[in-house]
């Protein structure tokens, strides 16, 4: 007996769902409104035991956003299939101007059922775990940032400016021991702001700790050390890259990589003419961000300090040549780049994405833990 299929695009918000069928060609192949749910597992189990009926297989799909994984983890219990899709990656009419929920449930599984979209990957609990601590992490830091600017600012209003070398030294926290202002308020004032930035760095220095533990017990802490044993690749930047991508053995070749995360050159050609303007962005933040900061380490002469030399060594032979001949590539480019006329930004741009194809060749070459790991959706 034929085993038909129910395509079905969810347009999930915090409150409802809305619901959108498609079949199969078996089926007839029509597409059809379903109607609005709520966002519940009684209403989800309750919609599954309404399309299920005779030898019918169920696929979901829905977007990537704010609501997260839940969904997907709770159907996948129930032993359907169900696909997160990319947002950015689902294809669009440039002249439609309407949109509602119904037409967008409709859209997704009429793509979903031609095999137009894109799903992402899907980590783990453990995995989504490691990756909420990076990214909190993260949070910490920019409001600790933003308690100074603010307490920068408030001093700078009031004429009062520190003369020595660097902000946030033992030095100037001693120095801002010494402000007096006029009004006992403005004290209180400088204070709060000071205690705000003592609270937020203490917060940083936690989940610093925490980050560190959690990822000693993942089953992509040799995959974490082995990221480490590359320039500029410190404990914080290793952990962020495996909480944020995953599996690297997901990706077919380092260029695909280096387009997941943004790091590849836009381009708008046509004809004869070709333009290739700045990096498309259209990928994760989080890992971009931290590897052009460790393409700023690139700037000196290739050498093995015993600092590295040290990390290295905790690595299988394969990776340390990799992470050599990446060193070599890396610093040759940053010089060669820079004494072509390019910004120094741009430069670290260039060779972030370079970095990132050595990341993914040391991925091919530590093989990582299956336990805990969530099987590869794309």
């Amino acid at each position: 007996m034929n085993e038909f299929i129910k395509f079905i695009g969810l347009d999930v918000h915090k409150e409802t769902i809305s619901v959108a069928v498609g079949d199969s060609e078996g089926l007839g192949g029509e597409l059809r409104f379903f109607g609005a749910i709520a966002n519940t597992e009684e209403a989800l189990g309750k919609l599954v035991k309404q399309l299920k009926k005779g030898n019918i297989k169920l696929k979901f799909c829905y977007e990537a956003g704010c609501c997260g994984f839940v969904i997907q983890r709770y159907l996948s219990q129930l032993g359907h299939d169900c696909q997160v899709i990319a947002p950015s990656l689902i294809p669009k009419k440039a002249g439609d101007r309407v949109k509602t929920d119904r037409r967008d449930s409709l859209m997704l599984a009429r793509l979903y059922r031609a095999g137009e979209l894109t799903p992402i990957w899907i980590p783990d609990g453990a995995h989504e775990a490691l990756r909420d601590l990076v990214r909190a992490r993260e949070d910490m830091k920019h409001l600790q940032k933003q308690a100074k600017q603010r307490l920068l600012a408030f001093l700078l209003r009031h004429g009062k400016s520190y003369s020595g070398k660097s902000n946030w030294t033992l030095a100037h926290f001693c120095w801002l021991e010494t402000v007096k202002f006029e009004h006992p308020a403005q004290h209180i004032v400088m204070q709060e702001y000071i205690d705000t930035i003592h609270d937020m760095t203490k917060r940083v220095k936690s989940l610093d700790v925490q980050m560190e533990v959690a990822a000693q017990a993942s089953p992509t802490w040799k995959m974490i050390e082995a990221l480490m044993a590359l320039r500029g690749i410190n404990l914080l930047t290793a952990i962020t890259v495996m909480a944020e991508i995953g599996d690297l053995r997901r990706f077919m070749s380092a260029g695909q990589l280096m387009k997941f995360l943004g790091l590849v050159p836009s381009e708008h050609s046509s004809g004869p003419t070709q333009h290739r303007g700045h990096i498309t962005k259209a990928g994760n933040s989080h890992v971009r961000r931290v590897l052009i900061e460790s393409a700023w380490t690139y700037r000196f002469a290739a050498r093995k300090t015993a600092f590295l030399q040290r990390r290295a060594e905790q690595t299988p032979q394969a990776v340390q040549d990799i992470a050599w001949k990446g060193q070599v590539r890396l610093c040759s480019r940053y010089q060669q780049l820079l004494g072509r006329g390019k910004l120094k930004v741009q430069v670290c741009t260039a060779v972030a994405r370079e970095l990132a194809g050595f990341i993914w060749a040391i991925g091919q070459a530590v093989p990582i833990a299956k336990e805990g790991l969530s099987k590869v959706a794309h």
